[in-house]
């Protein structure tokens, strides 16, 4: 709140209280020159005005609220919150901190978080047999609070932190076969993940399908925890510019004859020969999805040879990736959710995967045409 807000709102207090208190004490003061009979001499329609001291009960509540507010104000800073910081504390981060509504909102976070975590270590990590991790995520909790307190973090603090999440894959694993760890990773799911992927993960135009067994960034349980930590951000270039509309039809031609939908279009067999000739120009389609259009996981290239599209695989949509670029990002929900809750997210989302029919995709994300390297990383990047 600004200087001028905490100024108005203290200022304005302050006169209702003084002109409530005056009004009642000059209303006590006052003293009225009565009958005999107790009557002020007053009669409206045939009723007398009697002068009545106030009832006592009334006195005390009113008088009661106003020490209660002067209280208030001693324990809270209530006004003046710059000058003065109240008497209340609230415990934040293991410090003890002056109260305010920030401080009570973290206190009781961090207080919550930890009924979780003892939860999740007593009851599903130990029941999965993941134990371990638990040395390991209190050393990530660790590092992570260094590099945010830190205003001059060592050099290498990001690259041991990346470390130690990686370190969680295993129990990851372990935690993707567990009843209990599904259970909670499914309503962490439904919370945070299926606005954008829908309730039953199977994504929608722009949003990848997290239960099939192709992945932008790749799906085993280190790459879907990064995902989940850091976020993506996928880029695809508008080429209209670069290329002119002939070279866009003319790749885009390229493109949907060598993926899986190709069936079903009668192709051009120069805009073909044309397009691949742009693809495979080194600064253009080669340099992310590689030689054979099967896209990289270090860049988030989808593999543009099979039939899975991000955006759509018809002729007039890839045209029109190629002529304006896509963009998409995937929220990082480290700081949102925390590392015992990524770890369940993340061990659902591996669980969703249709791992049985993965093949040596290791080097190659899932396939999204020539836009999809701009897919939105969703929730796992899938």
């Amino acid at each position: 709140m600004t200087f001028f807000w905490s100024t108005w709102i203290t200022v304005l207090s302050f006169m209702c209280w003084a002109f409530i208190l005056g009004v009642l004490l000059m209303v006590l003061k006052y003293k009225p020159e009565v009958e005999e009979d107790g009557t002020t001499g007053h009669t409206y329609d045939g009723i007398q005005e009697y002068d009545k001291p106030l009832p006592k009960w009334w006195l005390v509540i009113f008088f009661g609220s106003i020490i209660w507010g002067v209280a208030y104000w001693v324990f809270f800073p209530a006004m003046f919150p710059k000058h003065w910081d109240g008497i209340a504390t609230v415990e934040v981060d293991g410090k003890t901190v002056p109260w305010t509504s920030h401080n009570e909102l973290n206190s009781d976070l961090e207080s919550n978080n930890k009924v979780f975590t003892d939860n999740f270590e007593q009851n599903i990590l130990a029941k999965a047999d993941a134990s371990g991790a638990t040395k390991t995520l209190a050393s990530l909790s660790e590092m992570q609070a260094t590099l945010r307190r830190s205003e001059t973090p060592p050099a290498d603090l990001q690259t041991k932190i990346d470390e130690k999440t990686a370190e969680l894959a295993p129990y990851v694993e372990k935690l993707s076969e567990n009843p209990n760890a599904l259970k909670v990773g499914s309503r962490l799911f439904l919370q945070n993940c299926s606005v954008c992927h829908g309730s039953n993960a199977k994504g929608a135009t722009g949003y990848p399908n997290l239960t099939d067994n192709d992945w932008l960034y790749g799906g085993e349980a280190t790459n879907i925890l990064t995902t989940l930590h850091k976020g993506r951000v996928g880029g695809m270039t508008a080429w209209r510019d670069q290329i002119g509309e002939d070279g866009v039809r003319a790749a885009a031609e390229y493109v949907l004859s060598i993926s899986g939908n190709q069936p079903g279009y009668d192709l051009d067999q120069a805009k073909v020969a044309q397009g691949e000739t742009i693809f495979k120009e080194p600064t253009n389609c080669v340099l992310c999805h590689g030689p054979e259009g099967k896209g990289m996981i270090s860049t988030g290239a989808p593999n543009l040879t099979d039939n899975i599209w991000l955006y759509g695989g018809d002729r007039e949509t890839i045209r029109e990736t190629l002529r304006y670029g896509r963009a998409g990002v995937m929220p990082e929900w480290e700081t949102k959710l925390g590392n015992e809750r990524i770890m369940l997210l993340a061990a659902y989302v591996y669980s969703l995967s249709d791992r049985g029919a993965q093949t040596a995709k290791v080097t190659m994300p899932a396939n999204a045409t020539a836009s999809k390297a701009a897919a939105p990383a969703a929730a796992t990047a899938n």
